[in-house]
């Protein structure tokens, strides 16, 4: 979608009409400069008081992050949405206080996990769904999980 050196932007019928005409060349051209535009704007719309953070939208008092979304206190996260407190973790949705944990869901309180779905005190497991108090997916009580991990954290220097 040519547009003159001043980039103004188009009126809505004339971008649906410019997007009408298009071609697949003239298509895939237009999307790849949305996506670098996209990727070189560092800005953090509707954010508040985030430090050193990059694409991320709605979140609050987040330090070092990358697109993420509606998050607030986390730190060194990428790619979560509404999620608090999490640090050093990728791709959760709607997580709390999860450390150095990656595409899990509705959880809390998890370190060193994969893909946990609604789980809460879980440690170093994978693929799990509905679990508390569990270490590289076994079950644990509640007094054992706690005795158990704090000795890993000290072992493995994580803090917390």
């Amino acid at each position: 979608m040519a547009r003159d050196t001043k980039k103004t932007a188009l009126e809505p019928d004339e971008a649906r009409a410019l997007i009408a005409s298009l071609d697949k060349r003239r298509f895939l051209d237009e999307l790849n400069r949305l996506t670098q535009t996209f990727a070189s704007d560092p800005g953090n719309p509707g954010s508040y008081a985030c430090k050193d953070c990059v694409r991320c939208a709605n979140c609050m008092f987040c330090e070092g992050c990358e697109a993420c979304y509606a998050s607030t206190h986390c730190i060194r996260c990428e790619l979560c949405n509404n999620c608090s407190h999490c640090v050093d973790s990728k791709s959760l949705h709607g997580c709390a206080y999860c450390v150095s944990s990656e595409n899990c869901t509705t959880s809390a309180y998890v370190v060193f996990s994969r893909n946990l779905s609604d789980c809460t005190y879980c440690f170093g497991c994978v693929g799990l769904s509905k679990k508390d108090f569990h270490i590289l997916n076994v079950g644990f009580s509640r007094q054992e999980y706690f005795e158990l991990t704090a000795k890993l954290k000290k072992e493995l220097g994580v803090k917390g």
